[in-house]
């Protein structure tokens, strides 16, 4: 059977021909466990998941690597906030991530890597940038060379210069250029903190999911997805620490979903629309989240209201109630 993805890094509907005859390496970004995952964060992990099941439907054999980002600066305040450690935050937020989505009838990830498990990979691949002129250390930090990339902005499809011209440097960041971003940071008093060659520090976000994908998966992988919001500057960066550190190409096909809009405006906790899966599990069969958000197309928006969400309940209950009189 003959299978085509749309391709976002060509924008184009593409046949499906995996690496390997009969097997797909599947890597989709996972969560920060600071808090309750929100229904916008539901909309990837439940599309990719029947993307996946869809795969095994056909009959591949697909390794689905789904990672928890599990130290950076919201676990570190969030952390304080609350008067524990960042690994006891973490490991509550696993839990509840577990919950909900087991709940949401997402399948299991082949492995759920955590980031503070792979530091030595982490390290190892950003030893090879410096060596290869793709990354340069300064004051305890290494910051990847994105003018050492020429293919740099080929997701996006922006030129370095249109990226540049949004970028931002954070006041207590020293690094050459705007778009350059970090692999390492150096320690900051009262943090968490590993070992490396360029001092105590912890890894910056963008590496995290690259060594992950690349200890297991391999450098080239078929499928990598997530949320179109990730495109810039989180992908864009995957692939440039990636095919800078391997010479390989990094993923063959990208796959993103559309936003979830609120009553058709961004979900955001100041304009009082923020909702988790927590808490529509609290009124609703969390499967009727699921069948809302597989309603629509993923490459469009959809739009969440109250309304929707009891139409999903009512085509649910139907589709169930005709599955029982089958039997």
């Amino acid at each position: 059977m003959s299978l085509a993805i749309y391709n976002d890094l060509t924008r184009k509907r593409e046949e499906f021909k995996p690496l390997e005859n009969g097997k797909v390496r599947m890597y989709c970004c996972g969560p920060t466990v600071y808090d309750f995952f929100h229904i916008g964060n539901a909309r990837p992990f439940v599309f990719f998941d029947a993307a996946r099941r869809y795969l095994e439907s056909l009959g591949y054999e697909v390794s689905y690597i789904q990672n928890f980002t599990d130290i950076d600066d919201k676990m570190i305040n969030r952390a304080n906030e609350r008067g524990i450690t960042v690994a006891e935050l973490a490991e509550e937020f696993i839990t509840a991530y577990y919950e909900d989505a087991d709940a949401l009838g997402i399948k299991r990830a082949t492995k759920n890597p955590r980031a503070t498990h792979e530091i030595d990979t982490i390290i190892s691949i950003i030893e090879k940038l410096v060596e290869k002129g793709h990354a340069y250390p300064m004051d305890g930090s290494v910051y990847f060379d994105v003018a050492s990339d020429p293919e740099y902005g080929k997701l996006s499809k922006q030129s370095i210069d249109e990226l540049q011209s949004g970028a931002r440097i954070d006041v207590d960041e020293k690094k050459k250029q705007p778009l350059d971003f970090a692999l390492w940071k150096a320690a900051k008093p009262g943090e968490p903190f590993w070992e490396s060659p360029w001092g105590k520090g912890r890894p910056g976000w963008h590496i995290e999911c690259s060594a992950m994908s690349t200890k297991y998966l391999g450098e080239t992988i078929d499928i990598h997805g997530g949320g179109s919001d990730l495109i810039f500057p989180h992908h864009e960066n995957e692939i440039a620490q990636s095919e800078g550190a391997s010479g390989k190409p990094f993923v063959n096909y990208w796959m993103h979903n559309a936003y979830l809009l609120i009553d058709k405006e961004k979900m955001s906790k100041s304009l009082g629309n923020f909702m988790t899966v927590r808490d529509i599990r609290k009124k609703y069969n969390p499967l009727v989240l699921r069948f809302f958000l597989l309603s629509a197309q993923y490459r469009s928006p959809i739009n969440f209201t109250a309304e929707a969400l009891e139409q999903a309940k009512s085509a649910l209950e139907r589709i169930t109630n005709c599955f029982g009189d089958l039997k």
